[in-house]
């Protein structure tokens, strides 16, 4: 993904659908916060629904299955050994080969588990993270991430 505005071009036909954002990350672990960090900024201020799932997105399981929204979109900081900001969308396909996750349930295997059970498009959105140190706060080039990421799914899914 180049930039802000060709990933805003792959979301954009989401827009007026039924849409989860979650977002998963711990925030005690600086950059891998970034996930509940995008949560934090649009929660309330967009149309879609916004789950900061924190370091448990399985408890958001059933919850989605429930829902069953046309599309789920997960934000999480995830290792793609690009430079420390990069945000990417992955494909679900790729996400086993692609991406070092920082929780204890993979991703895919998260996903699989709610494909499952309900027909869902799921955008896997991963952000580089600079530094997963517990006590450590969002590093500038994160933290820039998140604002940008925040921006493009304000523009996607703008409030009724």
């Amino acid at each position: 993904m180049g930039t802000d505005e060709e990933l805003f071009e792959q979301l954009d036909k989401l827009r007026g659908s039924e849409t989860i954002i979650l977002g998963i990350g711990n925030t005690l672990k600086a950059d891998d916060g970034a996930g509940p960090a995008v949560c934090e900024r649009i929660a309330g201020k967009i149309c879609a629904e916004v789950i900061d799932a924190g370091t448990v997105p399985e408890n958001y399981i059933q919850t989605i299955i429930k829902k069953a929204p046309q599309n789920l979109v997960i934000i999480d900081a995830v290792d793609f050994t690009a430079l420390p900001g990069k945000i990417e969308l992955f494909e679900i396909e790729k996400l086993n080969s692609l991406v070092i996750s920082t929780h204890t349930l993979s991703p895919r295997i998260f996903i699989d588990m709610i494909r499952n059970q309900v027909q869902v498009s799921v955008f896997f959105i991963g952000i580089q993270p600079e530094r997963t140190s517990l006590g450590e706060v969002l590093s500038a080039n994160v933290t820039d991430a998140v604002q940008r990421l925040a921006e493009v799914l304000s523009r996607v899914f703008p409030p009724d």
